[in-house]
């Protein structure tokens, strides 16, 4: 059967719907300062606006591909481009940061509908094979523009409108974007399959229960015990349920559970520092340096911008030496840069700071592609889900890292802000570094065990 011909509409709104959505991760982190004055929101309350937003999409963005799967992805991307417009309005406006954060969680259930959705639509209505690859890369492209644009963007709309302008931006983009969508002809047909909800259910309350507890801190010890144990007991209910489902979330063959555990982890722990030291780095400029927005997001450029610079010199390497090896290398770039920030942020010396904030990023720039190619690697015959649960770790992680350096670090008006934001900087650099080390050392060692990352050396020797 041919496929209809897309056309640059439908590409231009799916591509800016998925760029919107991965902006949204970052671009609030430059109005923070703002929101604190303004809805008088303390550490836990920014923390969470954030991760309001992280936690659901991380929940659901394995089963928002299922049910596109079977429901059609048409229909899934219309919802949540609805969800996540009527959403911004609601954090536009909110009042209090409690509706802030409300409002933000809506919206990251809106996103995790839209993100799986965008390629499947895309993919679905190339009219070739090469179409089809272009727009792959599009797609991609534009997604690895989204995280260097969102403290630029964020910077500019604080200055000159106000935190709330970062809410507004996604009212016409997304009304401009579900023209096009609605316009397709649709060819969505229920396919056979079950969406597995009692799993992403449990993933979603497991999280939000270990972000709650993280953020409530040392002030509410009895009460973060109390929800550490719950999100423990729920995280093992999730495997349970999945080890006896007939249609788990994730669905990975047994040859494959260790390598891609273990490119899971990785991926996790580069956004739990990486998020959470960002979380951190913008009200260090603002707050600490005195910067004003848009000098503050332009200050982050060094470090977002590798992350697109960096994907295709990366994937190339990783192809040449292996990924785990130049995952490596991402890792213990990146730990020289978490040390710079660490000795440079409490200083006025901008150009040491900008130099580390470039190395940090170089080194993520390089690990991203490293670690997803690892985790395709581990599960060759299950590209989807490989990529799933990569995706998946990573949002984890970023939930979990913003929720840590909030807890830890606290306010910028406390006397210890400074000394616990270094203290984060050089515990992710140790973390960044002692992983680097496990991995280079798997990497080059025997291949002896299932789930170590060593094929790539075994590869390597055959040639």
């Amino acid at each position: 059967m041919d496929r209809p011909r897309s056309g640059w509409p439908l590409t231009l709104a799916l591509c800016s719907g998925y760029f919107l959505v991965l902006l949204d991760v970052t671009v609030v982190n430059v109005a923070l300062p703002q929101v604190r004055s303004d809805l008088g929101a303390g550490s836990p309350g920014l923390a969470w606006a954030v991760d309001a937003y992280a936690v659901p999409l991380a929940a659901l963005l394995l089963a928002s591909g299922a049910i596109g799967d079977r429901l059609g992805h048409r229909r899934v991307v219309l919802l949540g481009f609805a969800a996540f417009g009527a959403a911004s309005v609601w954090c536009a406006v909110a009042p209090t940061i409690g509706v802030l954060v409300a409002a933000r969680a809506v919206q990251g259930v809106g996103a995790a509908l839209v993100l799986p959705g965008t390629l499947a639509l895309l993919v679905e209505h190339a009219p070739d094979e090469g179409a089809r690859a272009r727009l792959v890369g599009t797609w991609a492209a534009i997604g690895g523009a989204a995280l260097p644009a969102g403290p630029v963007v964020g910077g500019v709309l604080v200055q000159v409108a106000g935190w709330r302008a970062v809410f507004w931006l996604g009212v016409p983009v997304i009304a401009l974007a579900l023209v096009p969508v609605v316009r397709l002809r649709s060819r969505d047909v229920r396919r056979d399959g079950t969406v597995a909800w009692a799993s992403a259910a449990l993933r979603g309350a497991a999280l939000a229960r270990a972000v709650t507890a993280i953020v409530r801190g040392a002030d509410a010890l009895r009460s973060a015990g109390v929800l550490t144990l719950a999100a423990v007991c729920l995280a093992l209910a999730f495997v349970l349920v999945e080890r006896r489902a007939r249609h788990p979330l994730i669905r990975v063959p047994g040859q494959a559970r260790g390598a891609l555990s273990a490119a899971c982890l990785v991926a996790g722990l580069m956004n739990l520092c990486v998020l959470g030291g960002l979380f951190l780095l913008t009200q260090l400029l603002q707050d600490v340096h005195g910067l004003s927005p848009l000098l503050a997001g332009l200050a982050t450029l060094p470090a977002m911008l590798p992350l697109p610079l960096l994907g295709s010199p990366a994937g190339r390497l990783s192809a040449r030496i292996g990924a785990w090896p130049t995952s490596a290398l991402g890792l213990l770039t990146a730990a020289a840069g978490f040390v710079g920030m660490a000795t440079s942020t409490t200083g006025t010396d901008h150009a040491a700071l900008l130099l580390s904030l470039a190395l940090w990023g170089a080194g993520v720039g390089v690990l991203t592609p490293a670690i997803v190619s690892a985790a395709l690697q581990a599960a060759p015959g299950s590209p989807g889900v490989a990529s799933g649960a990569s995706n998946t770790s990573r949002q984890t992680g970023g939930a979990l890292g913003i929720a840590i350096a909030a807890a830890i670090a606290g306010s910028p008006g406390e006397p210890g802000f400074l000394a616990h934001a270094t203290a984060l900087y050089l515990a992710a650099a140790a973390a960044f570094a002692l992983t680097g080390l496990v991995c280079w050392a798997a990497a080059r060692g025997p291949r002896r065990s299932r789930g170590r990352p060593a094929p790539d050396s075994a590869r390597r020797a055959r040639r």
